[in-house]
């Protein structure tokens, strides 16, 4: 006798279902997604028990007749596919066929379905599978499914399920996501006969973030936009300073799917690079559209996972929108309407500058300062805090600004630059007025509109980092050959690293060659670095390439580097600095690309406006 047998149906759903079916959550969103695909315009979600007593969903779409509604609860039965290709163009959010007999094979399943035509409308009710009744019922157009006792004849599955209250949350995410992905359809969700949340159609795709994320966060948002041959990104994102703790505040969609997209992801975090600290989340809602037959949502039962076609495209696309979103929309880019002289070549006629139009981003109606990034300095990192050292150092020559980069247009759209040579040089920080120095560590400035508070090891740092990094992009790094070369003994893991790592850190003009064994000599270093422990540093640059992996991309390795580089170059706090220094400090900060944050994600400044100056003395109120 055969020892391999064919599983029955009901036992071959069960097992299905353990994919497709994870949680309430998992039904909810198996549900909500065929009242989507049904051009459904309003779609109520009433929930009992954290879903375990009873889920249902209802719309108004186009509904079933009787053969369909009988057909769709066979495993691969679906109406959204026919063909190999329509494999590679999918275009609706299910197309496997098997979330219906799966759900329907762990729970007691009702279905209620009539087309807009029919007189009547059909009912069917399922116990574990088995098809129990089918009749004729009145019903509006539509269709209605209700999901009892979720897992009743699985006790293994459902002791695994976690409190009321967390599955909750489950299904309240869930709808959320939906609800921002389709602003046009109205949502409803209840809870043991409570409305939980309610959103109506929304005219603009805004006021349903603004709904769905809370009115607060609306003016703290930026426009991401960005269109390509074949890439279309559009949504938002929020300032650095508004972060989470987790990914939750993540929303991102592929052709209308909400997805959890690795590629994605990593571009979002990499178009943030610099402006948020380790363990910081950005909040964002963003959309992505590629042809269909250039993404594979074939991937998983669950179809979270996905994968694209030209991977790299889409991830670099992505970052660019997201770094040139953020990028435009800090406040350090927003130009004064005071004017001055512009600096013309020798010989040049000396003119005013005219009155520029301002690009201003949201206005921050808060009490309390307003920051470059997030105003926890709390949660810095060991290597950034490494300010706190009184360790006293020279301030370095300050590179010459270069001011013959154009400077980004605001009414550029898809973050392509304005061609035409600026005539005046963009200055922000230039321009404060130096109160003096706190504790020899923060620079008070007098703004246009407030009192700033600089830290000066953060603002170094961003210049350092900034400079060693177009010095490589140039080709041209300057260093300075050490008179008497200095050696390093390491040991042989890292050996290994040091041997990959040293011919790219001869961009920067930091040169190390083998000296034999596991021993290595430090020839010359770049003249923005100090000679003075040069040993040290290349052990702190060998340690942090083996915390990032030595499989990860060259640029991320070098990125870490450079920032070990600029730290450990910076000036320190309690260190005095001249008024001379301070200036030439904050004039090599206007020329940054990321002048509010260091390389770690710190915030480089925080402001005081005066109308909250002035409220919290209560001058005003």
């Amino acid at each position: 006798m055969s020892r391999i047998r064919i599983l029955p149906e009901i036992l071959s759903n069960k097992i299905a279902a353990g994919e497709v079916v994870a949680r309430p959550a998992s039904v909810v969103k198996e549900l909500v997604e065929n009242s989507i695909d049904a051009g459904s315009t309003r779609i109520i979600v009433e929930i009992e028990q954290g879903g375990r007593k009873l889920i249902r969903v209802s719309d108004n779409g186009q509904g079933m007749g009787r053969d369909d509604a009988l057909l769709c609860l066979e495993r691969y039965a679906t109406s959204k596919i026919a063909a190999d290709p329509d494999l590679f163009a999918i275009s609706t959010l299910g197309f496997r066929g098997e979330a219906l007999p799966s759900i329907a094979s762990v729970s007691r399943f009702t279905l209620v379905t009539r087309e807009t035509s029919a007189d009547v409308g059909t009912q069917i009710e399922v116990a574990g599978g088995r098809i129990n009744k089918v009749s004729d019922v009145g019903a509006p157009p539509g269709t209605l499914i209700s999901v009892a006792g979720l897992f009743y004849n699985i006790p293994a599955r459902r002791k695994f399920l976690k409190s009321i209250d967390t599955e909750m949350g489950h299904i309240a995410d869930t709808i959320a996501s939906m609800a921002l992905c389709r602003p046009t359809v109205q949502f409803r969700l209840s809870h043991n006969n409570r409305i939980v949340k309610s959103w109506a159609p929304a005219a603009e795709p805004m006021d349903r973030v603004a709904d769905v994320l809370g009115t607060a966060i609306k003016k703290e948002l930026y426009t991401v936009e960005r269109v390509t041959a074949d890439i279309d990104i559009s949504g938002w994102i929020a300032s650095p300073r508004i972060n989470r703790s987790t990914a939750r505040g993540i929303y991102l969609f592929v052709n209308g799917r909400w997805v959890k997209d690795r590629v994605i992801q990593h571009a979002l975090f990499a178009g943030y690079t610099g402006r948020l600290m380790k363990g910081q989340y950005p909040v964002s809602v963003l959309f992505l559209k590629v042809p269909f037959d250039q993404v594979d949502v074939n991937v998983h039962p669950t179809k979270h996972e996905i994968r694209f076609v030209r991977q790299k495209l889409v991830h670099d696309t992505m970052r660019d929108a997201v770094a040139d979103a953020l990028r435009q929309s800090d406040p350090t880019r927003w130009r004064t309407n005071q004017p001055r002289i512009a600096e013309l070549p020798r010989g040049s006629a000396t003119i005013s500058e005219p009155h520029a139009e301002y690009n201003m981003p949201p206005t921050h109606d808060h009490q309390g300062p307003q920051v470059g990034v997030a105003a926890d300095r709390t949660a810095a990192s060991t290597s950034c805090a490494a300010g706190a050292d009184d360790m006293q150092k020279p301030l370095p020559a300050a590179e010459p600004v270069d001011t013959a980069a154009p400077p980004i247009d605001p009414t550029a759209r898809n973050g392509k630059l304005a061609h035409q040579k600026p005539l005046w040089k963009q200055r922000f920080f230039a321009d404060l007025t130096v109160i003096g120095q706190y504790k020899g560590t923060y620079i008070i400035c007098q703004s246009h509109d407030g009192l700033m508070l600089i830290d000066q090891h953060a603002a170094h740092e961003r210049i350092v980092f900034e400079q060693l990094k177009r010095q490589s992009k140039a080709h041209r790094p300057a260093a300075q050959r050490l008179l008497l070369p200095e050696t390093i003994d390491l040991g042989f893991r890292e050996t290994q690293i040091l041997e990959k790592l040293a011919p790219e850190l001869d961009r920067f003009g930091l040169e190390i060659e083998p000296f034999g064994g596991n021993t290595f000599v430090v020839k010359a270093v770049p003249t923005l670095l100090d000679s003075a422990g040069i040993s040290g540093l290349v052990t702190q640059l060998v340690e942090k390439t083996a915390e990032v992996g030595v499989r990860a991309e060259m640029e991320t390795i070098l990125d870490e580097c450079l920032m070990v580089m600029a730290c450990h170059n910076a000036i320190r706090a309690n260190q005095q600095l001249t008024d001379t220094q301070i200036q030439a400090m904050l004039e090599q900060l206007d020329a940054c690309d990321n002048p509010s944050h260091c390389p770690h994600g710190r915030p480089i400044w925080i402001q005081w406006r005066l109308t909250d100056l002035e409220k919290h003395f209560q001058r005003i109120v």
